[in-house]
């Protein structure tokens, strides 16, 4: 399948959240079992920002820590282990066999991870790729996928 992408321009940080809370709902409709969701742009591009919309769209009553320090902070939300990966300061990708990265990826997971680039080769393909830049004060998040599901999601939030 070829990749399909979107792109949704938002100006605002409260448009962030609604954006996060939107694909949420989506992939509550379709299982969220078993997926892995790349988040990619610079510093301060909105990645934690929109991690904490979500988590909380996903049903997450508690405060959303950044796992930038820790590397990957979980949740149980719904009877589904959440996974909010920040892979920034990971020195080398092999310190994620030694956390065991591979038993974070499950049929009963959701993976979201920020700088996916600092784990090349450990990680899983995404099924949903998020790559978020700027655009003068706003933020263009382009959403790709090669996953039919994804797609399906990705034309209804594009509407």
């Amino acid at each position: 399948m070829n990749e399909f992408s979107v792109s949704i321009v938002c100006n605002e940080e409260h448009e962030t959240s609604q954006l996060a809370k939107r694909l949420a709902a989506l992939l509550l409709g379709n299982g969220i079992g078993g997926l892995t969701v790349y988040l990619e742009g610079d510093l301060g591009a909105g990645k934690t920002t929109f991690s904490r919309g979500f988590l909380h769209s996903l049903g997450h009553n508690g405060s959303v820590k950044s796992p930038t320090y820790t590397l990957v902070e979980p949740y149980e939300i719904n009877k589904i282990s959440v996974f909010h990966f920040d892979l920034y300061r990971l020195a080398d990708p092999e310190e994620l066999e030694f956390m065991g990265i591979r038993d974070y990826f499950h049929d009963n997971s959701l993976c979201l991870i920020e700088w996916p680039d600092k784990g090349f080769g450990l990680l899983p393909a995404p099924d949903l790729k998020m790559e978020i830049s700027f655009d003068g004060n706003d933020r263009v998040f382009k959403l790709s996928t090669n996953k039919q599901t994804m797609e399906d999601c990705l034309k209804v939030l594009q509407d």
